[in-house]
This record gives C-alpha cells, sequence and structure tokens, in this order.
C-alpha cells in the first residue's frame, strides 16, 4: 500500500482545500447563460416580457429565501456535504429545465437558485476556515472564479444556440456543475480531517438579526447586489437610450464590465488586509460605482468608460462584501448565519432594484431619475463603508 510522504500529504490536502474555488466557477453559469438567449426562450415558450423577466429574477428571489435555511442544513449534514448535494441539484436541474415545459423551466430555475444559495452562503465560511490568515485574498481569488464562470457562460451562451439551440446553450451549464461535483467529493470522504475550525465556534449567545454591526454588514452587501444587478439587466438599455451604442457594442460592454470586475476583486484585497479597520477597503471599492452611474448620466456617450469604472467598484464591491462577513463574523457558526442573513437581504433588494429600476423609467421617461436614485444608493453604499469598515466591538 503506498504511503504519503510528509511533503506529499501536505500537496494533497492544499489541492482538496483548493476545490472550494473550482466550485466558484459554477455558481454563475446557469444564470449568466439566460439573458442572452431569453428573446429566443420567450419566442419559444410564447413568454411575454413580464414573465421573461421574472424569469431572470426568480432565481434572486430564491437566493433571498433559501439563504437564512443553509446554516441549518450545515450544521446537521456538515457543509462539504450540504455543498455536495447542492451542486448535483444544480446540475440535475439545470441539465432538465430547458426540456421539460413550462412548468419544469420554472420549477427547475427555482432549484437552480436554491442550489445556488448553498454555495453562495456556504464556500465564503469555508474559505474563513481553510484560509484563516488571508480571508480577503482567498475571497478574491473566489470571486475571479465567479466572474469567470459568469463571463464564460454569457459569452458562449448565443454561439451555442447559433450552432444547436436555446436548450443546449443552458443544459450544458449542469455537465460542468456535475464535474465540479466529482471534484469536489472527495472533501466528504477524504479520511484526514480538513482544516480545524476557529476556536471561537460555539453557537453566538446573540442572534445576528439582533446585531447592529450584523446590519451593517447586510446593507452594504444589500447596496452592492442591487447596483450590480442593475448594471447586469440594464446597462445594455442604458447604453443604448443615452448613448446611442449599438446593441453588439453593449454586448461588448458588457462582457469589459465583467472582465474588470476580475481585476478590481483580485486588486482590493490588500486594502482589507487590517484586522478590525478595512474602511479604505471598502470605500475604495464602493467609489467606482457611484462614478460610473454619474457617468451614465452625466457624459453618456463615454459608455465604454463608466463600463470599466463600474466593472471594476462591482468586482471589488463584491470581494469587499464577501470579506466582511468573514471578517465580522465570530466562529464559523455565526458566520454562516451573518452570511445567510446578508445574502438573504441583499437577494432580496437586488431582485427588487431592475424591477424599481424599470418602474421608474417608464413613469419619468428616461434613465435620468432612475440614475439618480441609484447614484444616492451608491453613496449611501460609500457612507456605509466607512461605518461598517471598523469593527469595535
Amino acid at each position: 500500500m503506498a504511503v504519503l510522504t510528509e511533503p506529499m500529504a501536505r500537496d494533497r490536502s492544499a489541492l482538496i482545500t483548493a476545490t472550494a474555488f473550482v466550485v466558484a466557477l459554477s455558481l454563475r453559469p446557469a444564470l449568466t447563460a439566460v439573458g442572452p438567449v431569453l428573446p429566443r426562450i420567450g419566442d419559444a415558450l410564447q413568454l411575454g416580457e413580464a414573465a421573461q423577466g421574472l424569469l431572470g429574477t426568480l432565481p434572486l428571489l430564491a437566493f433571498a429565501v433559501a439563504s437564512p435555511l443553509v446554516h441549518l442544513a450545515s450544521r446537521r449534514f456538515g457543509m462539504e456535504r450540504a455543498v455536495f448535494v447542492s451542486l448535483l441539484v444544480l446540475a440535475i436541474s439545470s441539465a432538465l429545465r430547458p426540456y421539460t415545459g413550462h412548468a419544469g423551466l420554472w420549477i427547475g430555475t427555482v432549484l437552480v437558485g436554491g442550489a445556488i444559495a448553498v454555495g453562495n452562503v456556504l464556500v465564503p465560511v469555508i474559505l474563513k476556515r481553510d484560509y484563516a490568515g488571508n480571508v480577503s485574498r482567498a475571497t478574491g481569488i473566489y470571486t475571479a472564479f465567479i466572474t469567470g464562470g459568469a463571463a464564460i457562460a454569457s459569452i458562449l451562451a448565443v454561439p451555442i444556440a447559433d450552432a444547436v439551440d436555446w436548450r443546449l446553450s443552458l443544459a450544458v451549464w449542469g455537465g460542468l456543475a456535475l464535474l465540479v461535483a466529482v471534484i469536489w467529493l472527495p472533501r466528504t470522504l477524504s479520511p484526514e480531517p480538513m482544516p480545524a475550525a476557529s476556536t471561537d465556534d460555539e453557537t453566538p449567545s446573540v442572534s445576528v438579526w439582533r446585531q447592529p454591526m450584523a446590519w451593517l454588514v447586510t446593507a452594504f452587501m444589500g447596496l452592492q447586489s442591487t447596483s450590480f444587478y442593475l448594471f447586469v439587466n440594464w446597462l445594455p438599455t442604458i447604453e443604448i437610450s443615452t448613448g446611442g451604442v449599438s446593441e453588439r457594442a453593449t454586448g461588448v460592454h458588457l462582457f469589459v464590465f465583467q472582465v474588470f470586475g476580475l481585476i478590481g476583486g483580485l486588486s482590493i484585497p490588500f486594502l482589507l488586509k487590517h484586522p478590525t479597520n478595512q474602511r479604505a477597503g471598502l470605500m475604495t471599492a464602493s467609489t467606482p460605482i457611484l462614478v460610473a452611474l454619474l457617468g451614465l448620466l452625466l457624459a453618456p456617450q463615454l459608455a465604454i468608460v463608466w463600463a470599466v469604472v463600474g466593472g471594476l467598484g462591482q468586482g471589488a464591491g463584491l470581494v469587499a462584501a464577501l470579506s466582511l462577513i468573514s471578517l465580522r463574523g465570530r466562529g464559523h457558526h455565526e458566520t454562516t448565519q451573518l452570511s445567510g442573513m446578508a445574502q438573504a437581504v441583499g437577494y432580496t433588494l437586488a431582485a427588487a432594484g431592475p424591477v424599481v429600476a424599470g418602474y421608474l423609467t417608464q413613469v419619468t421617461g428616461g434613465w435620468s431619475t432612475t440614475l439618480v436614485v441609484f447614484a444616492v444608493l451608491a453613496a449611501t453604499q460609500v457612507t456605509l463603508g466607512f461605518v461598517a469598515g471598523r469593527d469595535d466591538r
């Protein structure tokens, strides 16, 4: 029987630990593959614009409902097993929903959202446990994998649909989730102990829902999520309406937005290293979002510039929000609950944001009022970065 030397054992443990980043790769393709082929889905299934909008919003609502419940499953079955089961559900629901008619599409979309919610909540907690000495950097890499997966799916959706059909362009990402589940499996079966949890690992005496700091963290993530989904859902329309940008160019701009989100996410962790004060990082991450919204309002002809600036801010903002959850949670039980709370409220706001934006634009007849409102929200996020950026508990 082969015996692992100590260096080999360390390498194997490090490789298994790093699989958390691979999970991140599978957490967005099932969502970002929908938008580019949404008109084809609507034509094929006779879905109106309202129904198509609901199809895009439904996963966010599933995130909001499922996120607070994830910590219960993780305590009952363990985090690794909960993530593994969620990957299987994601694989099956992604693969089947395009081929099972109207009911299957809606039910499958809800299951996709619920499965992704498990990864959204638990993987940052796992990173805090496994990379306790460098949470912000690990979160930056994790976010880069999320952004990379999202960008790949959005770029490939139309070519796959053109080559075969829209159903395969959605179903193919179930194969990715299944592959990731296989890669993750050793974490549920390995006889070797995983990295130890924090010594401060008892159940918190006060619910996170009653902690002021938890609400600051939640509000920060909620505003970050709201502006992100405003950009993802409405940036092309805003550019066409206010800047005279062509439809083809808006697709390029959205890809640029995602690529610079990856760059922003990898760049911000060094400003989040201080153990108790992350004000500089949180405010630096939030300010570009405000600048991009004001830019779209005041100089829409520079749309590509605001896509770059907004992308940098959104990537950095997501890393900052997820890092804040890990940094403010004391022990993995509290961190799991805080992650669930922040993502439940955050994705509720995110689901409402694009709808509110569309309503305001319809009522006012243009994008100016909408951009002003969301710029005020972005300024509020900058302020929250200052307040939540220092832990005085």
